[in-house]
């Protein structure tokens, strides 16, 4: 295993590299600069503003300067909040992305999983449609139309339970209070709930169907013995090949998400970049994002591998 490690380690570098270019590129390219005003610069100024970032150097050189600058862990000053580096705004900034999207993962796991098992313990039946009718209307519809619905239901409006009165906050941090992460969390999870909830349904499916679970049924095993000692284990091997990609959509969909409620994750950071040209901010976002995607999904074939003796890591 730890050779396999070391192989997928090394494979990721020319996909990171790639990305790292591509970002840098791209962002050259798009129209504008991150010092273009309503109000234009003298011309003396805008040039020695762009002399102190080596922005008038050619582009071949300023992409050498960065990875230079990348090969020491300096994401470079951000061109808008000078008073930060982009790795400074990136330490603030993820741990509050981090908490929300672990945070959503884990309630799409838990949910998904048991809702496509109850869904394929009654396959065919009222209960399977049901899910599968809300799982199909939760994948469809993208968060940020959730986000506002939500925020008008639960934030503008609330709801009347049991004679109180429950309203959400629709936006801020407070120190990330339980009350300001529900709205968001949700937002977030229930498009991965739904994906989840199809995948274990399929799988589970397929699994109870299979040989050595009607010869625990037939050896008189109690049913929830089969599900949980049996069933459910195999049942739940695609889910975990599924982590990687579901913890991609988290990240990015966290993009929005962040924005619509005011959040100072990274997310938020990259969008108001995005828009003032924020080159360094931009690319440094993009990286860190990148990495983490490699990383899990990295992780989530190791563990598949673990959870499954079939499986041989070479």
């Amino acid at each position: 295993m730890l050779a396999y490690t070391m192989r997928r380690v090394l494979g990721a570098v020319p996909t990171l590299f790639a990305i790292i270019t591509l970002s840098f590129v791209l962002m050259r390219l798009a129209p504008g600069g991150p010092f273009d005003q309503a109000r234009r610069l003298p011309p003396q100024i805008e040039h020695n503003i762009e002399h102190d970032y080596h922005l008038d150097e050619p582009l071949y050189r300023q992409y050498f300067r960065y990875l230079d600058n990348l090969a020491h862990l300096n994401f470079g000053p951000s061109y808008k909040n000078r008073a930060f580096t982009v790795g400074e705004l990136i330490e603030i900034g993820l741990p509050v992305s981090a908490r929300i999207g672990l945070s959503a993962i884990i309630l799409a796991i838990v949910l998904g999983a048991a809702f496509g098992t109850i869904a394929a313990l009654w396959h065919n039946r009222i209960a399977d449609h049901g899910i599968m009718s809300i799982a199909m209307v939760g994948i469809t519809i993208p968060n940020f139309v959730t986000a506002p619905i939500l925020t008008l239901i639960f934030g503008v409006y609330g709801l009347s339970l049991f004679g109180h009165h429950l309203s959400l906050p629709v936006g801020g941090w407070n120190d990330g209070a339980l009350r300001n992460l529900i709205l968001p969390v949700i937002v977030l999870a229930l498009p991965q709930m739904a994906i989840i909830a199809r995948l274990v349904r399929g799988s589970m499916i397929e699994v109870l169907h299979s040989n050595y679970v009607r010869t625990a049924r037939a050896k008189g095993l109690p049913s929830h013995l089969v599900i949980t000692r049996h069933a459910l284990r195999a049942g739940l091997l695609p889910l975990v090949s599924y982590l990687g990609p579901a913890v991609a959509s988290i990240l990015t969909g966290s993009l929005v998400v962040e924005q619509i409620f005011g959040l100072p994750g990274i997310g938020r950071y990259f969008v108001q970049a995005a828009v003032n040209r924020d080159y360094t901010m931009v690319m440094g976002v993009v990286i860190t994002y990148a990495t983490l995607v490699i990383a899990l999904n990295l992780a989530a074939d190791l563990l598949y591998g673990i959870l499954d003796p079939r499986v041989r890591l070479r």
